[in-house]
């Protein structure tokens, strides 16, 4: 599986205009997915009818929309993929995807795993640029976002197969380094043998700065240490590399908790003997322009110039970046470069951007540059996130809060019984990191968004958490099977395409994995993660839904069945939800199950195996009345049953108990009456915290024993 149904079905219509209307000028036909409330429409739907007909009706051709579609459909190629195309309202083609192509992908997905179409990649270079902190400051929350969104696009891309050079652009350049290496003369002046052993660098240079401020003498120095390391002094040189190796050892232990790997620094420093040459060449193309003492240039379409030469003949951001741009272009041969740092630098990049295409640093027909730009991290308050105290929050003290959560989070699930010292350690590090991860990704980039423990922890809802105790539960249906079946057994029955999709639970679940590859599409053409978010979110609730429903182990005249095609899916499903981590950067671990546990360890209302006990006539009339009531009151699911029958149980008791105390009716109904309203107020508004996770069987005891208490004071007192 390594493209997408999107993708063929866009090429097949696509030959079908051609074929249709061939005086009309090439065009790609437009298809989109249906959304899931249009399903009974079909599956994907065509809408280029209308667009046609109004090139059409411009060459002096009338006809109409409906008819043009029709013209379309009879011009589909033959093809293994639609089984149905019918025409809709104005002319829309709606597309019904043929079951037995996607048994034969889902087969194929089960035996040979995820594959990627590397086609359009060979030879193709993507430079990202993400992360970026600078030297001497201690990364913060800010540093997080860019982190997080760069690798992910860095792994998409990655994934498909392009060679990708992740670029750190390190602060490591400026003025301000004249103070730092004053102050660090001052305070090691052993550096050039040892390294500085700075444990906080935020307060590193908070005293540098307060010394700069307040000391003439030192600030005398820290200008001619800025002359000095510009004029690469071995000494002042030797400080400033004292001071940047200090800052990467503390960036490193941030990037390893965060299993950010492959990111190489290409700070401002490397670009200061490049800038000379970039203005040269912007001067002789008299891109240059002289003003008050600068040197500025004006890119297309944009009001505000760009400062290349301050005045004095110093250079400035926009010089550097102009010349990271031409290098990018011209010496690590980018096809793709995309800079992933915070909004609030959208104009500036616009601006270089449009003035190295004026300048001829690139041609836009030829190389691919974007700025991905994001949103601010906002608390809880919906606020600029700071601590209580107004300051940013540093990027460490963020990861150990969310570590000792998670650890707190699985120790009250009683992890520490079944996880070892240091899985717990990995399954506290991968819960928290993942969350953390997850909950940004989830967003879209270009929106601020709110940083919540208690929310990226819950393990309900869109949340890392949730998502990867679904794919540890999807797993655990392969070792439920282990020893009944052979994974040689289940490949023969995936290549033969020997199962189907009968169940809509099941067809809705395949449809679902296969837009693995569209969703990925979109993502690396629009540069944006969180549709990826989406979508594994609706594959865990599609599994859900068919899990519940569809058995894959059944039990028929006292013998086991294993449905191995529901496995197939299963196992599918595992797969792509586990690439799709990959490329997110989350780490996953089988024995994590956050949360719940497994349903055989814990409660006995529901079998591991899931295996049902009565006929199929009864089995599904009884599903259907019980499922629906308590769907009804009590939100559904194991809860929901177990509290009906607890209920049905309780009150046929205490109705049996009160006949025998009454010997008319009418006196039996003013204590019934009474009773069951007492009782329905009981499970449908009393308090339903307990039933939650691992403690679902311990609390359904609870509330027998409650009602059993109160069945018998009732009757005591109706008694007497």
């Amino acid at each position: 599986m390594s493209s997408s149904i999107l993708d063929t079905l866009v090429s097949i219509f696509t030959v079908a205009i051609a074929g249709a209307f061939p005086n009309v000028p090439f065009m790609k036909a437009a298809v989109n997915p249906t959304s899931p409330k249009q399903e009974k429409f079909g599956d994907y739907q065509c809408n280029s009818s209308m667009q046609i007909a109004g090139i059409l009706k411009d060459a002096g051709e009338k006809i109409a929309p409906r008819d043009v579609a029709k013209k379309i459909v009879d011009n589909i190629p033959s093809n293994d993929l639609i089984k149905e195309s019918t025409i809709a309202g104005p002319g829309f083609i709606n597309v019904f995807i043929c079951q037995k192509y996607m048994v034969n992908r889902i087969g194929e997905l089960n035996n040979v795993g995820v594959q990627y179409d590397k086609s359009k990649s060979q030879g193709r270079k993507v430079v990202v640029d993400y992360s970026s902190p600078n030297i001497a400051k201690e990364m913060h929350v800010g540093h997080l976002r860019s982190t997080i969104i760069g690798d992910s696009i860095a792994n998409l891309f990655e994934a498909y197969g392009y060679n990708v050079e992740r670029i750190n652009h390190v602060g490591d350049w400026g003025t301000q380094f004249g103070m730092l290496i004053a102050h660090l003369i001052d305070l090691f002046p052993d550096y050039d043998k040892n390294v500085p052993r700075i444990s906080d660098l935020q307060k590193f240079y908070k005293e540098s700065k307060k010394r700069f401020d307040d000391d003439e003498e030192f600030k005398k120095r820290a200008y001619e240490n800025v002359v000095k390391l510009q004029s690469h002094e071995p000494a002042i040189h030797k400080a400033w590399q004292a001071i940047c190796e200090v800052s990467r050892i503390e960036f490193q232990k941030v990037y390893d908790r965060l299993q950010i790997k492959g990111l190489k620094e290409v700070g401002e420093s490397f670009y200061q003997d490049k800038m000379n040459a970039v203005v040269d060449q912007l001067k002789k193309r008299n891109l240059l322009e002289f003003d008050d003492g600068r040197y500025i240039m004006w890119a297309p379409g944009i009001e505000i110039p760009l400062t290349v030469v301050k005045t004095g003949g110093g250079y400035t951001y926009d010089t550097s970046d102009l010349a990271a741009l031409n290098y990018r272009v011209h010496d690590v041969k980018g096809d793709i470069l995309i800079y992933v740092t915070d909004m609030g630098q959208e104009l500036h990049f616009r601006q270089v951007f449009a003035a190295a295409s004026k300048a001829g640093f690139y041609d836009a027909a030829k190389t691919r540059i974007e700025h991905a730009g994001f949103g601010v991290v906002l608390g809880e308050d919906k606020k600029k996130f700071k601590t209580r105290s107004g300051e940013t929050v540093r990027l460490v003290d963020l990861l150990d809060e969310g570590v000792k959560r998670a650890n707190e989070q699985l120790l009250e699930r009683g992890r520490q019984e079944e996880l070892n010292e240091q899985e717990m350690k990995d399954a506290a590090d991968a819960v928290a990191y993942g969350c953390i991860k997850y909950a940004d990704l989830k967003s879209n980039r270009k929106n601020d968004y709110v940083f919540s423990f208690d929310q990226m922890l819950d393990i309900r809802g869109n949340t890392a958490a949730y998502l990867l105790y679904q794919l540890t539960r999807i797993r655990s249906v392969n070792r439920k099977v282990e020893g009944k079946i052979t994974e040689e057994e289940i490949k023969k029955v995936a290549a033969s395409g020997a199962f189907d999709l009968a169940d809509p639970r099941e067809f809705k679940l395949a449809k679902t994995i296969l837009r693995f590859h569209e969703i990925l599409t979109q993502a690396q053409r629009d540069l944006l993660i969180h549709p990826i978010c989406e979508w594994m979110y609706e594959l865990s609730n599609a599994f859900s839904q068919f899990y519940d429903k569809c058995y894959i182990i059944e039990k028929k005249d006292g013998k086991e069945e294993i449905k191995v095609g529901r496995l197939i899916l299963a196992s599918a499903t595992a797969s792509v939800m586990e690439a799709a981590f990959k490329i997110l950067g989350i780490k996953t671990l089988h024995k994590i199950m956050i949360g719940l546990r497994l349903a055989a360890a814990r409660c006995p209302l529901r079998a591991a195996t899931r295996v049902p006990t009565m006929s199929a006539t009864r089995t599904l009339l009884a599903r259907q009345t019980v499922n629906t009531v308590a769907q009804r009151s009590w939100g559904g699911g194991t809860v929901g049953v177990s509290k009906l029958i607890i209920l049905f149980g309780s009150l046929g008791g205490m109705a049996a108990f009160m006949t025998l105390c009454f010997t008319t009716i009418g006196d039996l109904m003013m204590w019934v009456i009474p009773a069951l309203a007492l009782f329905c107020g009981y499970f449908m508004f009393g308090d339903s915290n307990i039933y939650r996770h691992e403690q679902i069987g311990e609390a359904i005891f609870q509330d027998i024993h409650v009602l059993f208490t109160l069945s018998f004071l009732i009757v005591v007192y109706v008694y007497y």
